[in-house]
């Protein structure tokens, strides 16, 4: 039965591989490059991986309008977008990672505003993001102490901080710049920014010990709530 299972996920593979490579194929003067470039991604080493990212996109493809799908066969950025899903989805660890690469592809072909280019940046980041970062980004949507309970239950050992203290343990320290270093990238990529602590006499920033301005909450930026919309985490009505 295992046997028979995994010759099904192999055609399935091949011919929604295929599929892709055709569309991909149709951009003429360089879609043979990158149907060479989506063909070679595809290692024995990262079968399932590409086996699952492909049945979620195929999935959501089905629902995007004919005359898009059309549309896109003759897009070069589309094809750029397909191409950069693949080659994201092959590296990918978790379920969760091939289901927002697939979201941010399928919305990239159905974008009637055509901001491909967008959707191609928003992968890109994506792609510089770890799992546990992503989490950090969904939290700063609801950052206050009642936000979204489920959520928090859900990701408490991600998002639960580190307490410090006097005499406690390096392993402990460590945990806390780990985490920290999430949120200070997700920072410098303009995906959430700080607030600093004022003070109210002088006007200025409060410094804390190691000379450093005092944080006193961060929040998400647009960009932010832009990713979070394309991969799926947040609605349009949440934008």
């Amino acid at each position: 039965m295992i046997e028979k299972d995994n010759n099904l996920d192999a055609n399935f593979l091949d011919h929604r591989v295929a599929t892709y490579k055709a569309i991909i194929g149709l951009v003429p003067g360089f879609g043979s490059i990158l149907s060479e470039v989506v063909g070679a991604i595809i290692p024995d080493q990262r079968m399932d991986r590409l086996v699952q990212y492909i049945k979620l996109l195929d999935e959501k493809v089905q629902k995007i309008d004919s005359n898009l799908l059309e549309n896109a066969k003759q897009n070069e950025l589309i094809v750029d977008l397909i191409e950069e899903g693949f080659v994201q989805a092959s590296r990918s660890l978790s379920n969760e990672r091939r289901e927002y690469i697939a979201n941010v592809v399928a919305n990239g072909i159905s974008d009637e505003e055509k901001n491909y280019v967008d959707s191609k940046y928003v992968l890109r980041l994506l792609g510089e993001l770890n799992d546990q970062e992503v989490i950090w980004l969904r939290f700063f949507l609801e950052p206050t102490i009642n936000g979204d309970k489920e959520f928090r239950q859900k990701h408490q050992n991600v998002i639960e901080p580190v307490r410090t203290y006097i005499g406690v343990d390096d392993n402990i320290l460590e945990k806390r710049d780990i985490q920290e270093s999430y949120k200070s990238h997700l920072e410098r990529l303009g995906l959430i920014k700080s607030k600093y602590r004022i003070d109210k006499k002088t006007g200025l920033p409060q410094f804390d010990q190691q000379g450093m301005p005092q944080i006193s909450h961060r929040f998400i930026t647009s960009l932010g709530k832009l990713m979070l919309k394309r991969i799926g985490l947040i609605d349009s009505a949440n934008t």
